[in-house]
């Protein structure tokens, strides 16, 4: 017999309509708890809206040092400063680290530097392509308000002596657009008649930051005869290799020291603000003075572009293009 067919029992009602009665019972439970009976129900119109303001974090300025050392090299020597020119000026800084020198010009063409540390052959492409502005430069640790480059051999090296011994060797340097570690002794070449169809490699460090280490432990590896580097770089591998094994064969003319630029664009109260603050950094101040111990300066001083003609007449000895 069909079972459809069948009479609903007691039994068999109890069991089709048992679980709906549950379910109205719980139902009734939310409704009861949901809304005493103190409660009134409130409408929610929600044609209405109303717009949340949203802060966006005030934007930190973005401080670069041109990457001449190894990243952590320049974090020791810089954070102290980059602290204190945040307390000063009353905005958050932040130092940001290029792996390389194209890097970094780049960067601040895009506006991604707002305070950029150079030397002063960057600086000059930057204030030509991208309307950078010279606000700062540094005074170096032994009280000068320029700086050079080096070229170093073996100090066991019996084949060279002089610059004219260079004459047919390898030379490594730091990079194309390295002022001491590679156009102030391209420029001391020159000026005794050497060119570089004279040696026979020019070569220049690899990888990223650190290159002017790079160059001093090639030399000293025996890979190239000779190097060329800024002043100052001896004293940064002295932990690693040394020194007494690397002669200084030559040292370049002095040229304007490093420089501290604002990007295009950066607001002149804010670009004020900030190289009053590094001008103000003052040796006499223990707190300020550890500031400029760990940067390697003495003091900052002020500078304006023209400070950089020298370095624009040895750009054009060189026929370098400052456009590219």
């Amino acid at each position: 017999m069909d079972e459809s067919a069948q009479p609903v029992t007691g039994t068999r009602w109890r069991a089709l309509v048992a679980p709906g009665l549950r379910l109205l019972l719980i139902l009734s439970l939310f409704i009861f708890y949901g809304c005493g009976p103190e409660e009134e129900a409130t409408l929610v119109d929600l044609t209405q809206r109303a717009e949340v303001p949203y802060e966006q974090p005030e934007r930190a300025v973005t401080y670069a040092y041109l990457p001449q050392y190894a990243h952590q090299v320049s974090y020791q020597r810089h954070r102290l400063l980059v602290d204190y020119l945040s307390r000063t000026i009353g905005l958050p800084v932040r130092q940001i680290f290029p792996s390389t020198f194209d890097e970094h010009v780049k960067m601040v063409g895009q506006e991604q530097i707002d305070i950029s540390f150079s030397n002063p052959f960057i600086y000059v492409k930057l204030a030509r392509q991208f309307g950078a502005r010279a606000i700062a430069r540094s005074v170096e640790k032994n009280g000068r308000q320029a700086f050079r480059g080096q070229i170093i051999c073996r100090a066991d090296n019996p084949r060279i002596r002089s610059l004219q011994d260079c004459r047919g060797k390898r030379w490594i340097a730091v990079d194309r657009t390295s002022a001491g570690g590679y156009l102030f002794p391209l420029g001391l070449f020159m000026s005794q008649g050497l060119d570089l169809n004279d040696f026979a490699e020019v070569a220049f460090a690899p990888g990223s930051a650190g290159r002017q280490e790079k160059v001093v432990l090639a030399v000293y590896a025996g890979r190239y005869d000779i190097g060329s580097i800024r002043e100052g770089t001896l004293e940064v591998v002295a932990d690693k290799i040394d020194v007494r094994l690397i002669r200084v064969l030559a040292d370049t003319p002095w040229y304007p020291g490093w420089v501290y630029a604002v990007r295009r664009g950066l607001a002149p109260e804010l670009a004020a603000r900030i190289g009053q603050a590094l001008i103000d950094l003052d040796p006499d101040q223990p707190e300020q003075q550890r500031v400029l111990d760990a940067a390697q300066f003495q003091r900052i001083i002020p500078s304006a572009d023209a400070d950089f003609d020298p370095v624009r007449d040895l750009a054009a000895q060189l026929k370098m293009d400052l456009n590219h």
